[in-house]
């Protein structure tokens, strides 16, 4: 069960509500570029030179001096503005960034001074719109309450990305308030930015809460792009946007300058076309920080240089146990993928090892509370130190926000906000009893008891099942299982990374373990993607089928 299911179940039934034109921010005009490749398969990629291009392809390009970082700007920014904001409009980006091409002209100037700053130098990035920056562009969460705010610092993810060299190239959209502010809530919609599609099948929902991130990097409107996660939200997204999407162990990217829900799960990581890519912007993004002090806990147990370094045949030999209980419940054509998937992960050497994931059926029982307990704390904590002087000190000033603008919550509500306020401080046994619970059934006798018994180097599954209906009137549908609350409620790492399509819809497979394990995952995930090459850029069509 993922957050959306979690939600779900908690919800029970009922909300209805109209669909909003809510007005997307406008977006810079495009400066185009002139276009000389032959059509490609889809007629909204004719002539796109960087279809699928990695992040080592566009690297080479610049130092063959074949194309700039204000080229692959220019050219990124006018498929926004042509798919995004119009044509098929997926709506997956609010805002471009006004100071890109200053930036862009910055990063060619110390190209051509031989000064590099990392393999991210000039790459576009876009990050989610509940990363802050301090900068001209808005950190809202999908909210028009935070409209206006400057934080006073760049969070350490945007930090991180502008030392390596990266450009920023704009915000993604994304369920409001990470789709934790209300019951029947619509993955990948936002007042402020209305409903992000999904560009494989324009009427199925991109999942959420990164959204934005997913159906952008899906459809190759930059060149990488970063997520957050607390249960799903990367991963979930990846899934159903063919992407490999990495949810790091809990402290090793730092989560100062996210809006936060629960600082135990919430992570920041990499979505993107390949695990290679994955690799190198996990790289960059993870590190010590002063300013979140679960980052400590990496040192010495975490070398980033093994990310740049992932070995070639790191299925030979691996034990992988199946976790069969994360099989039952899917449709029988995710099932036929996983089955094909299992025999390619054996015939790569992998040694596959079935059992079950012991104590599935309580990990979930207690996270809800523990999301509650901590949001509170957690959002003043972050409205404190990043929205300085604005009106806003906690929840409760949001929760009046929204009832005094009807508008927000036209689709859903903001039961979660009001169950969040209502609940106590962090020294609340019920809070310690959650946690607890949670953790010893995640971590100790979930994963890590799986692992040691089987003397296993992953776990593997189904991500989840093919993209559901995007439904205003009901919220989000879909019945599948998921692999992500397992190492979302352990804070333990998790990659997804495409199996195949159902329909013509992607899912993924799911590779998780213990803590610190995040190279030696990618590792796995990397092998299985170039022995199976299932990655397809989508196709735009109108539905399924």
């Amino acid at each position: 069960m993922n957050r959306r299911q979690l939600l779900q179940a908690a919800a029970g039934t009922g909300a209805t509500g109209a669909a909003i034109a809510a007005t997307t921010p406008p977006i810079t005009p495009p400066i185009t570029t002139p276009i000389t490749t032959p059509p490609t398969t889809s007629a909204h990629d004719a002539g796109f030179e960087w279809l699928e291009a990695s992040a080592a392809e566009l690297q080479q390009a610049m130092a063959q001096g074949r194309t700039s970082a204000l080229g692959l700007l220019r050219a990124y920014s006018e498929r926004i503005h042509r798919l995004d904001a119009a044509g098929p409009r997926l709506a997956s980006v609010l805002e471009l960034n006004p100071d890109a091409e200053a930036l862009a002209t910055q990063l060619d100037a110390e190209r051509a001074a031989g000064r590099l700053r990392g393999p991210l130098h000039g790459l576009p990035v876009l990050i989610k719109d509940n990363i802050a920056s301090a900068d001209r562009m808005a950190t809202t969460a999908g909210s028009p309450a935070l409209l206006g705010i400057t934080p006073p610092r760049d969070a350490t993810v945007v930090a991180r990305l502008r030392a390596a060299g990266a450009l920023l190239l704009g915000k993604t959209n994304l369920s409001e308030w990470a789709n934790f502010r209300g019951k029947q809530s619509v993955s990948g919609w936002s007042t402020r930015g209305g409903q992000t599609r999904n560009p494989y099948a324009l009427d199925r929902s991109p999942s959420g809460s990164s959204s934005g991130t997913g159906a952008a990097v899906a459809a190759n409107l930059c060149a990488l792009g970063v997520g957050t996660e607390t249960d799903g939200s990367i991963t979930s997204p990846a899934n159903a946007c063919g992407l490999v999407g990495f949810k790091p162990t809990v402290g090793l990217v730092s989560r100062s300058g996210i809006v936060p829900i629960a600082f135990s799960q919430d992570t920041a990581g990499p979505m993107c076309r390949s695990v290679a890519d994955a690799a190198l912007l996990l790289a960059a993004l993870a590190g010590p920080d002063p300013h979140d002090p679960a980052t400590r806990a990496q040192v010495g147990k975490f070398n980033p240089q093994d990310l740049l370094n992932l070995p070639a045949n790191a299925l030979r030999g691996a034990r992988l146990g199946v976790a069969d209980n994360l099989v039952d419940g899917h449709g029988r054509a995710t099932v036929a993928l996983f089955e094909a998937a299992l025999k390619a992960l054996q015939a790569a050497g992998a040694v596959l090892v079935h059992a079950p994931l012991p104590n599935l059926d309580k990990v979930s029982q207690h996270e809800l509370d523990v999301l509650l307990f901590e949001m509170r704390h957690a959002m003043a904590a972050y409205l404190a130190e990043f929205a300085p002087g604005s009106a806003y000190r906690g929840l409760a000033d949001l929760i009046a926000y929204n009832q005094a603008h009807p508008a927000t919550l036209a689709l859903f509500g903001q039961e979660w906000f009001e169950a969040a306020q209502a609940k106590g401080p962090l020294s609340t046994p019920a809070y310690r009893q959650a946690l607890a619970h949670g953790r010893r059934f995640a971590r100790t006798f979930g994963i890590d008891a799986m692992q040691r018994r089987h003397q296993l180097d992953a776990i593997v599954a189904p991500t989840g099942g093919p993209a559901w209906l995007i439904d205003p009137v009901n919220g989000d549908g879909g019945n599948s299982p998921s692999a992500t609350s397992p190492a979302a409620v352990a804070g333990y790492p998790h990659v997804t990374v495409p199996m195949g399509q159902v329909a013509g819809l992607p899912v993924g497979l799911s590779f998780f373990g213990s803590a610190w394990q995040d190279a030696r995952l990618l590792a796995l995930a990397r092998h299985f993607e170039q022995a199976t090459r299932h990655r397809a850029p989508p196709a735009w069509r109108s539905s399924a089928g």
